[in-house]
């Protein structure tokens, strides 16, 4: 039975070395600790953790399905916005942090709890995401947050520490051998960085990718594949080759998932700047998401009118910004999702896209939105267009032009 004098902690956990001693770490200030553990669909055993952080002492544990929700608010809403960071990145850990943080304050708002802990460092943004998150839903919260405490980094100086801890206080450490640099694992993406991969120079060993085929090894045949969105948000995906309809958002996605892995789609190798002001270098993966992407920015060609397409491209990277930087719980947010969605009203249609050896291209599109007009866009056909109106079109915005010109040969 738990000490009803014991203040209580929700701490986010993995049942990784780092989280497990956290938890044992958190027991031993007298804390009565509830681990949570959020599904967001990394290849985890949560059963397996579950049974671990009850082992070390945790009073309870939190296993939470959050995969349909990630994808139909977060990562959907994202790609409506096209919103990629540093025009590269996908923003694959940057999306699931903001509905793990959400679902940690409901936790601790369930449990009567003003303590809230996670594991990440000092070093890197998913401390600012999580907090700020934290402190946007729940703002008297209390956060522990021990990779910024000095008592436990003059504890644990390194990952030596970490294990030496864990096999005194008798935690499982796994038998697999590590790898040589760290990995973050979603729906969305999967993530590679740190350890032999802070060397922008190294060249990445074929087996660091997981979630996509090299493009090398990937058939030989293209899959044709078409795309239905309404609102911007994608309703339908068939395959052309072999007849597959899939139309249920969380199945849809890991489909596409599916069909990014066998084509080698989504794989960058970027250096990307963190919000704490330090350069990264990270590879991921993100094939479900590039696909959907590269539909979506189609679709947007024929269905949006070009000056409110100039306007949304214009606040497109502030909207990823605003995600990267861990303000998805925010007034700025709230302003920028309610133009995105106004954006999308006319984005329905379907794409049909070639998927072949790494990449995803367009192939045609359709919508009953359509501002195309053959008639007026024809070179053989007039339409309502008359040619000769491009002359003093042509002459009225040569005007600045001329006299810039006219100016430079007078000095």
């Amino acid at each position: 039975m738990n000490d009803i004098n014991k203040e209580k902690v929700i701490l986010a956990y993995s049942g990784g070395l780092d989280t497990s001693v956290i938890l044992q770490w958190l027991l031993e200030r007298n804390y009565d600790v509830v681990a949570y553990i959020a599904n967001v669909g990394q290849d985890d055993d949560f059963d397996a953790a579950k049974a671990k952080a009850l082992k070390i002492g945790a009073s309870k544990v939190y296993i939470e399905d959050l995969r349909e929700e990630l994808v139909t608010d977060y990562v959907f809403q994202m790609f409506k916005a096209n919103a990629i960071y540093e025009s590269r990145y996908l923003q694959g850990t940057a999306i699931a942090r903001p509905i793990i943080a959400k679902r940690h304050i409901e936790i601790a708002q369930k449990e009567g709890a003003q303590y809230v802990s996670h594991g990440a460092t000092g070093k890197g943004n998913d401390q600012v995401r999580f907090e700020l998150g934290y402190y946007a839903l729940m703002p008297d919260v209390k956060i522990i947050a021990p990779w910024k405490m000095q008592e436990f980094l003059d504890q644990f100086k390194g990952r030596t520490d970490l294990i030496n801890y864990a096999q005194a206080n008798g935690i499982e450490i796994a038998q697999t051998t590590k790898k040589p640099y760290s990995e973050d694992d979603n729906l969305l993406h999967i993530s590679h960085e740190a350890g032999v991969l802070e060397d922008p120079w190294y060249r990445p060993e074929k087996d660091v990718f997981s979630k996509t085929l090299d493009p090398m090894d990937a058939p030989d045949e293209a899959t044709i594949i078409n795309i239905t969105f309404n609102k911007g948000v994608p309703v339908k995906v068939e395959n052309e080759n072999d007849g597959t309809v899939v139309e249920k958002p969380l199945e849809l996605f890991i489909y596409l998932n599916k069909l990014g892995h066998d084509n080698g789609i989504g794989r960058i190798d970027i250096v990307e700047n963190r919000f704490v002001g330090l350069k990264s270098r990270g590879i991921y993966e993100t094939p479900g998401g590039t696909i959907l992407l590269n539909a979506h920015m189609d679709l947007e060609g024929i269905t949006i009118d070009r000056e409110v397409l100039r306007i949304r491209d214009m606040i497109k990277q502030k909207y990823a910004d605003t995600i990267y930087n861990g303000f998805w719980f925010s007034p700025e947010m709230e302003f920028l999702n309610a133009i995105v969605d106004k954006s999308q009203e006319t984005v329905n249609g379907t794409v049909s896209l070639r998927l072949y050896k790494g990449n995803a291209y367009a192939t045609g599109r359709k919508s009953d939105n359509s501002l195309y007009d053959e008639d007026l866009s024809s070179m053989d056909i007039e339409g309502g267009y008359d040619q000769k109106d491009a002359q003093g079109f042509i002459r009225i915005n040569a005007v600045r032009l001329r006299t810039w010109a006219k100016k430079q040969s007078d000095r």
